[in-house]
């Protein structure tokens, strides 16, 4: 039996799925979460084989909960997402990701992958790993890309640097240096544009 947690914040979705995923003869979900604290928790809590998470989940996001599961336990893990962001599939597989599969996939082939998965294998849809391979490499530095995070939050110059550790100033030129390399006008068109590539 292959034990399975499923994260999702959309109530519905992560049910629905639950529910078909359990009428397979070999898979049993032991813990569902909505949000990606809670994933990493009820990882710790339930040790499953395979964590399947949706990667827009609050209040971080499915992509750093793999990270911390990853860390601390033998757990696979599969990102399901809605936005195939080209980027987030690179940052994935250096996580230690085994599967990256967009929402529209099927229960049935969802069943299929979580399988591939359990047996040790990878699965990346073919689609987001064609847009990877024909994804331009990202010009910022990690912290370029650390304040462009905090700032795509609505925080101010000196709660970016209050999060970051930095003086204020120095925020303020790293959010410069994005910007001038990205050729956008507003440190929020820079953190829009970072995340839409999947950099942040």
């Amino acid at each position: 039996m292959i034990r399975l947690l499923i994260a999702d914040d959309e109530d519905l979705l992560r049910g629905a799925l639950a529910a078909l995923l359990e009428l397979e003869d070999d898979l049993t979900v032991t813990a569902e979460a909505s949000t990606s604290t809670d994933a990493v928790r009820l990882a710790r809590e339930h040790r499953p084989d395979i964590a399947v998470l949706d990667l827009e989940m609050p209040p971080a996001d499915g992509l750093r909960a793999a990270v911390q599961i990853r860390a601390e336990l033998a757990t696979h893990v599969i990102l399901v997402t809605r936005h195939a962001r080209p980027g987030v599939l690179r940052r994935a597989l250096a996580a230690g990701v085994r599967g990256f599969v967009p929402k529209t996939t099927p229960a049935d082939r969802l069943a299929e992958i979580i399988r591939d998965v359990a047996a040790g294998r990878r699965y990346v849809d073919p689609d987001i790993a064609a847009s990877a391979l024909t994804e331009d490499d990202c010009p910022l530095t990690e912290r370029e890309l650390e304040v462009l995070r905090v700032s795509r939050t609505g925080a101010s110059i000196g709660e970016i640097a209050a999060q970051v550790n930095l003086a204020p100033g120095t925020v303020r030129n790293y959010l410069s240096a994005a910007m001038a390399k990205l050729g956008v006008h507003s440190r929020h068109a820079a953190a829009h544009y970072a995340w839409e590539q999947g950099w942040i």
